[in-house]
């Protein structure tokens, strides 16, 4: 039996996996049905490699990933870097001059690695609800060169906060919603639809022929590129707005119904 579309883009947190950060064997196999039947499946994810490389495995699939919101385009089996937007560290100060002022958790990223200044409690067991370790690194160490992302982390009210206060600052990096507890810092030009975009150039697919589910601010890129994008009803409304279709939450096997109907139909 063949497939309807030719690459499935897949988002993570709140799309792939439950709210508990399980991948439900519904979902499991449908997304394994679909990648028998020939659909390449990529995940787009806001999480660095380290974070969504278990997600991929657990899957039973190798490939290619869409990291860090489409800062970093890499390969499963070699750790390969097929693209990268590095931040111009020109910019990159003022942003960790604010978290250090207004004591804001901050952590920052290359395609590989993630450097923090310190653990709490708190963020020490968020880092380990995400299968990643970070690197502790000295206040007065140089940062590190080839830096895709600065993520802040915190309550919902204080992100709503720090997103209020930078969007009317109008700085030169890119400010994504990632999620209620995250706000990533990135180049402007990085984005899961423009990754989306270089990846079906480079594989000669049309986007007619690329699914893309996906549940938050940072996914409506892709759904908006993707020749059907498809939100989770766990999305907010802008997001079920942009996207073609919506089906079941993540908690519900919305993945599972959605590659049912769209793609193995």
């Amino acid at each position: 039996m063949g497939i309807n579309y030719e690459l499935i883009a897949l988002d993570v947190d709140g799309t792939l996996l439950t709210d508990d950060h399980e991948l439900l064997g519904d979902v499991k196999e449908a997304v394994r049905e679909a990648s028998q039947r020939g659909a390449e499946i990529v995940l787009c994810t806001g999480r660095g490699p380290m974070g969504a490389l278990p997600v991929l495995e657990e899957l039973g699939l190798s490939g290619t990933l869409i990291t860090h919101n489409g800062a970093a385009t890499i390969q499963s089996f070699d750790r390969a870097v097929l693209f990268q937007y590095d931040i111009d560290q020109t910019y990159i100060g003022e942003f960790i001059n604010y978290c250090r002022e207004n004591n804001i958790h901050y952590d920052l990223n290359t395609a590989f690695e993630m450097y923090v200044e310190m653990l709490t409690p708190e963020t020490k067991a968020m880092y380990e609800f995400h299968n990643v370790q970070p690197t502790l690194m000295s206040i007065d160490q140089r940062l590190p060169d080839k830096l895709v992302k600065l993520t802040l982390f915190g309550t919902k009210e204080s992100m709503d906060e720090v997103q209020s206060y930078w969007e009317k600052r109008s700085p030169n990096l890119q400010i994504i919603r990632s999620g209620d507890l995250f706000i990533d810092v990135q180049h402007p030009g990085a984005s899961k639809g423009e990754a989306l975009r270089q990846l079906a150039e480079g594989r000669s697919i049309a986007r007619e022929k690329i699914l893309a589910i996906g549940n938050y601010y940072n996914d409506i890129s892709m759904l908006q590129f993707a020749g059907i994008g498809i939100a989770m009803s766990n999305s907010p409304d802008m997001v079920k707005e942009a996207a073609d279709a919506v089906v079941g939450s993540n908690n519900e096997s919305g993945v599972a119904a959605a590659i049912r109907h769209y793609a193995l139909k």
